[in-house]
C-alpha cells in the first residue's frame, strides 16, 4: 500500500515543545533573557524542510508553557525560558 502523507516527526506536542526549547536554549536572550518568538519560529520552520503554517509550532508552545518550560508574553512577541521550578 502506497503512503501518500509524509511523517511528521514533530506532531507529537511533546516533542515540538522539546525542539522548542532546544532552539531557544541555543538562540541568544536579548534583555531579561527573553527571546524574540520569530527568532524561534524561522528556525522550528527551517528544520522542518521549510513549509509554513505548521501547526506543530503552536501545539509545542502551549505544552511547554503548560510544562513550564517557556514564558510567553501576553503579547506573544517573545518568550523567557524558565529555570526548574521558577514560576512566570
Amino acid at each position: 500500500m502506497t503512503k501518500f502523507a509524509t511523517s511528521r516527526p514533530l506532531a507529537d506536542p511533546e516533542a515540538a515543545a522539546r525542539k522548542l526549547v532546544e532552539i531557544a536554549a541555543a538562540t541568544p536572550a536579548v534583555q531579561d533573557g527573553r527571546i524574540h518568538i520569530e527568532r524561534i519560529n524561522s528556525q522550528f520552520v527551517a528544520q522542518l524542510k521549510g513549509s509554513k503554517g505548521h501547526p506543530e509550532f503552536g501545539a509545542g508552545i502551549a505544552f511547554a508553557k503548560e510544562r513550564g518550560w517557556l514564558e510567553v508574553h501576553e503579547s506573544g512577541t517573545y518568550v523567557r525560558l524558565l529555570k526548574h521550578g521558577e514560576t512566570p
